[in-house]
């Protein structure tokens, strides 16, 4: 038995990942659906809005599915309570301490899983208590890790260290790449970018038109001062390229950063001015699949990888 299939009481150890303004409660309850595990994801919601999105979810689904709290958010306490409240039986938190809530969330019987970009981390989430770790590599969209370490690396290092399941993310979206991650030991995989050009990613269709037409090359980290973040490069990461230049202070960068670049991007299709946050391997898409095709792709394909891998 596969250590994240048991953990999560899942069919396919594939994690569909919380993306702000992608992962609303029809993304989430179609993966789940599909025998992944969906996320709803707290971290573009309102606390009213999020505890919709979980009733709602709950009606689309009977099977496992959670939700991915970034622990920076400023209503954490209140989105914590609505979580607990609403019976919701497993949580993936993200920038923080996964000492502050680890605790108090087992105790409510609930899962926890945290996300890392280091062994250090990694170490300190298993300290902590959390019932596995997903370590993120460099290739991801949206924020990353300050060490630039990518998945193919990361996972080994984690891995030596780790005693919990590990969950590989960054530069994920086909079945090969599922297989690779678990020879190099992980147990399951995240995805992102893949579910974010999916039918039922609740992004604008301007942005996953944009993910299916994005090449190699055209995304990249940037904003490091403040949380590095990979984006597509359009008019907005351009008008950061230019402030590098005159060597901003944190404050002229926040400046231009603003509030809802994200939202604008994202979930309003702004493609200008928005906040396009992508992985590197959204490169390799070419169109916008159901949440199941997705899925199924990706189990197909690993399956052939893996007879494959034989006659190596």
């Amino acid at each position: 038995m596969n250590k994240i299939t048991q953990l999560f009481k899942i069919q396919y150890p594939i994690i569909q990942g919380g993306m702000i303004w992608n992962s609303g409660y029809k993304l989430a309850s179609a993966v789940s659906n599909a025998g992944g595990l969906g996320l709803i994801g707290a971290g573009s919601m309102y606390p009213d809005v999020l505890r919709e999105h979980i009733q709602k979810c709950k009606l689309a689904t009977d099977k496992p599915f959670g939700v991915n709290v970034p622990m920076l958010y400023p209503n954490i306490e209140e989105i914590i309570n609505i979580i607990i409240e609403e019976g919701v039986k497993i949580v993936f938190t993200s920038a923080g301490n996964p000492a502050t809530w680890t605790s108090l969330l087992k105790q409510n019987g609930i899962t926890v899983v945290h996300v890392v970009s280091s062994s250090k981390f990694a170490l300190k989430a298993q300290d902590a208590g959390v019932d596995a770790v997903v370590a993120e590599g460099f290739e991801a969209g949206g924020h990353n890790g300050r060490e630039e370490t990518t998945t193919l690396t990361l996972i080994p290092m984690v891995k030596k260290y780790l005693s919990i399941p590990l969950i590989a993310a960054g530069g994920i979206a086909t079945g090969r790449g599922m297989l690779a991650a678990m020879v190099l030991g992980a147990d399951g995989v995240q995805v992102g970018s893949r579910f974010a050009a999916s039918v039922e990613s609740s992004a604008h269709d301007n942005f996953k038109n944009t993910i299916i037409n994005c090449k190699e090359g055209e995304t990249q980290v940037t904003l490091k001062e403040l949380a590095p973040v990979r984006l597509i490069k359009n008019k907005f990461y351009n008008d950061i390229q230019e402030l590098y230049k005159t060597s901003p202070s944190v404050d002229e960068l926040k400046t231009l950063l603003g509030r809802a670049r994200a939202k604008k991007g994202m979930f309003e299709g702004d493609l200008v001015e928005g906040e396009l946050e992508i992985g590197q391997i959204s490169g390799l898409f070419e169109d916008i699949k159901t949440a199941k095709e997705i899925v199924d792709d990706m189990i197909r394909e690993f399956e052939i990888a893996k007879s494959e891998i034989q006659n190596l």
